[in-house]
């Protein structure tokens, strides 16, 4: 689920729990501050009553997104704006800074936002945060694809209003 909305920081949170908790609805899972969160070794929460269900969410300037599954899963949403190299040299493969600094002018913030989301997915998917050596986790795009070697994952990517939010989801079948 992804809602557009201008509100700040702390609004967004609590409308991302808003958004976790409809799609909870359709799970017959009444989601309230009662309900019972546990947090794995790294902090990634999930519902001590139901786990074999999973979830994520996520929130950036104007936007936030929720994702519900029977599988491990990571969501992340960001405003496309002018990206920082320094970033993209930590935590980029040499392929990825390739692709973005090939590209032409107009497009390298999208395709580095897209890059970006696609690795804070994953790594939310696995539960271990940017503890994460970024830069391992590969992605480039073929014909509208997304391609990487990372075994066992599914990758879906959005980009809404015009390209002005990217929101990639990950979700990992063990």
């Amino acid at each position: 689920m992804i809602s557009i909305k201008d509100m700040d920081k702390r609004e967004l949170h609590a409308h991302a729990h808003r958004l976790l908790r409809e799609c909870l609805r359709s799970y017959s899972i009444d989601y309230n501050e009662k309900t019972q969160i546990i947090k794995g070794k790294m902090g990634k929460p999930s519902l001590a009553l139901f786990p074999d269900i999973h979830y994520n969410i996520s929130h950036a300037e104007g936007i936030a997104a929720c994702i519900v599954s029977d599988f491990e899963c990571g969501i992340d949403c960001e405003r496309v704006r002018e990206y920082r190299p320094n970033v993209m040299k930590r935590a980029f493969s040499e392929k990825e800074r390739e692709i973005v600094e090939n590209a032409n002018e107009d497009k390298k913030n999208e395709l580095f936002f897209r890059l970006w989301t696609l690795k804070e997915a994953y790594v939310k998917a696995l539960g271990t945060g940017i503890s994460y050596p970024l830069n391992t986790a590969e992605f480039s795009f073929r014909n509208g694809d997304i391609v990487t070697e990372l075994q066992g994952c599914r990758f879906r990517q959005y980009l809404v209003c015009n390209g002005k939010f990217v929101i990639s989801v990950c979700e990992i079948k063990h």
